[in-house]
């Protein structure tokens, strides 16, 4: 198939360049099909799957004809989480690396409102940030959105359906109607049409095949009678694949909390995410899961969509989701980025309906497969290889990944090899190390000294 390179757009040089050293060089199919719209200033509706590449798609449109001079808020882009607004600000910003002197911003619920505001008293080029939390900073007057020239909607269905419509409405009233507009969704359902027909002006449609091929996800479907046996199939499941990293999937919050200590219980290390959790616990659950020291995450579908965790390789319908859509959306955080996963359902009787209305490539009730064997029971339950340490220190603290890696693989310490991931917040940081290593590095860290001071730093525990 005829690949489409970047450099086939007329873009600035410098920003040409910057795609080519970050390994950009032919364009997804969305890319394809939206970039040349979205550069001639046309409005454009994208439907794609997650992971399709629609970030880079319209952070290129915005910088190409951002104007850094002009130190107003020109492009704003509205997303349905923190978590999805985060990974696509840190997309932004790479993606933006050689365009000097540009600032964007992050607003987001869950957040301290206080520093936000201040930080917009200096200005930014880009914001991006949740409905709720921008509507909030519109109303007290600590952003002005006069000057927005690109509005971006990612993952437009996911807003509506956590109910940011009249948000959004607001909004919108308060940027210039003279403006582009892009409409990122992964589904094109009428509310969505209703919206784009108010808000859009002769709107280009892309649309992008949101189905997974079985060669890159296989997909199995397995038959339980009732809860019990649904629990004991998960364990024979996690046991049989033995992964690194798998996502299970709940339906509701209390049930996700349920089968997380239970699988507890049993000695797998496995986290719990829903929308009970409060915001540092959440953060803590995902940077634990992300940097491989916990291998199973039980997760709502707030876990779907918007999370920056790469690599997963099995997902596990606890049940199946009362949606199709929702099912492609689940199975489609693994085998991402040309890898190969494992997608995993369990079903009874009573859902049957539900595995009807699933994608028609699938048929899950002829492919039912048997469980793995009850004598899998008896197998060790695989540990994850890393553990996770809390430095009471951060981005405002002026500590950097370099000076943690530093202090722990200085003089007569642990080997580079032992040191995994290394996330930095405004005032914690988190590093994962080798389980063996573990005692060392905590004696490394709490008896060192990072940019001259110390700071305290402990393991958090499964």
């Amino acid at each position: 198939m005829k690949q489409t390179l970047f450099s086939s757009l007329r873009l600035k040089p410098k920003l040409l360049q910057n795609l080519s050293s970050l390994g950009y060089e032919a364009m997804t199919s969305i890319q394809v099909q939206s970039l040349p719209h979205i550069l001639a200033g046309k409005d454009v509706i994208a439907q794609g799957k997650t992971g399709s590449g629609k970030t880079a798609a319209f952070t290129v449109g915005m910088l190409e004809k951002l104007n850094v001079k002009f130190f107003r808020v020109q492009s704003l882009v509205l997303c349905p989480t923190r978590e999805l607004a985060d990974q696509v600000a840190k997309e932004i910003r790479k993606l933006a690396r050689t365009t000097q002197n540009i600032k964007v911003l992050t607003l987001c619920g869950g957040m301290p409102f206080g520093p936000q505001a201040g930080s917009l008293e200096h200005g930014a080029h880009i914001i991006v940030g949740t409905p709720g939390r921008i509507e909030d900073h519109l109303r007290r007057g600590t952003l002005m959105l006069n000057n927005v020239s690109t509005l971006v909607l990612d993952e437009a269905d996911r807003m509506l359906e956590m109910g940011f419509q009249d948000a959004l409405d607001a909004i919108i009233d308060q940027i210039p109607a003279q403006r582009q507009t892009l409409l990122f969704s992964a589904t094109y359902p009428q509310r969505i049409q209703s919206v784009a027909r108010r808000i859009m002006i002769k709107p280009v449609m892309v649309q992008v095949a949101s189905t997974h091929d079985n060669t890159t996800i296989q997909q199995h479907f397995y038959r339980v009678n009732d809860n019990k046996q649904r629990l004991t199939a998960l364990r024979l499941l996690l046991l049989q694949y033995q992964a690194e990293s798998t996502l299970v999937f709940c339906n509701t919050k209390r049930e996700t909390q349920e089968v997380a200590d239970e699988l507890h219980h049993y000695g797998f290390t496995a986290l719990a995410l829903h929308g009970d959790l409060e915001q540092r616990d959440r953060d803590e659950t995902l940077v634990r899961f992300a940097n491989k020291s916990a291998s199973i995450l039980v997760a709502t579908d707030v876990a779907a969509r918007g999370l920056d965790i790469e690599a997963i390789d099995t997902v596990i319908n606890y049940h199946i989701p009362h949606d199709a859509e929702i099912y492609v959306h689940r199975i489609g955080r693994t085998g991402r980025a040309g890898s190969k996963g494992v997608a995993c359902s369990l079903y009874s009787d009573n859902e049957r309906y539900k595995v009807a209305l699933l994608d028609a490539n699938v048929d899950p009730i002829i492919d039912s497969e048997p469980l793995p064997p009850l004598s899998l029971l008896d197998k060790q339950v695989m540990q994850a290889s890393m553990a996770t340490l809390q430095i009471d220190g951060g981005k405002k603290q002026k500590v950097r990944p370099g000076d943690i890696l530093g202090a722990l693989t200085g003089k007569n310490g642990i080997a580079g090899k032992q040191v995994g991931k290394i996330h930095i917040s405004d005032n914690r940081a988190y590093v994962a190390v080798s389980r063996e290593a573990v005692n060392s590095a905590l004696k490394k860290i709490a008896d060192g000294k990072l940019k001259g001071r110390s700071f305290r730093v402990r393991l958090i525990r499964d």
